[in-house]
């Protein structure tokens, strides 16, 4: 049941492009990750590039994103590689035209501190 959140800065074909990223995304957390993507939820922000600075300096395009999931449910070589897949990800949607400091950030939470349908992962797993 992971949750990701994505905000872009620049120009974008916004609503086409959206569908297209949260498509990709889910499909990459899902292969990567094994995480089920019925149960994966998208929101994309976008964000007035006047907002976004990288080093105090102004930046044409940004990205950045967000993916949370239950601790201990992924390897070390897993989140590596969904990291690489979604950088990649970002970059295409955004002309290959990213910063170095474009983030993607893994959360891990407790099973028992998050949940969907008004239960704890961790009372889905029984534990």
């Amino acid at each position: 049941m992971p949750f990701i959140h994505i905000r872009l800065a620049g120009e974008t074909d916004a609503r086409q492009d959206y569908r297209r990223l949260q498509k990709d995304v889910t499909a990459l957390i899902a292969d990567v990750l094994n995480k089920r993507a019925d149960l994966t939820s998208v929101l994309v922000d976008p964000v007035d590039v006047s907002r976004w600075s990288i080093g105090g300096e102004a930046i044409q395009a940004g990205a950045h994103l967000d993916a949370y999931i239950t601790r201990g449910t992924n390897t070390d070589e897993e989140k590596q590689t969904f990291i690489a897949g979604a950088h990649a990800l970002l970059e295409r949607f955004c002309g290959g035209s990213l910063p170095l400091a474009t983030y993607v950030v893994i959360h891990e939470i407790d099973a028992e501190a998050w949940g969907y349908g008004g239960r704890t992962q961790a009372a889905r797993r029984g534990v």
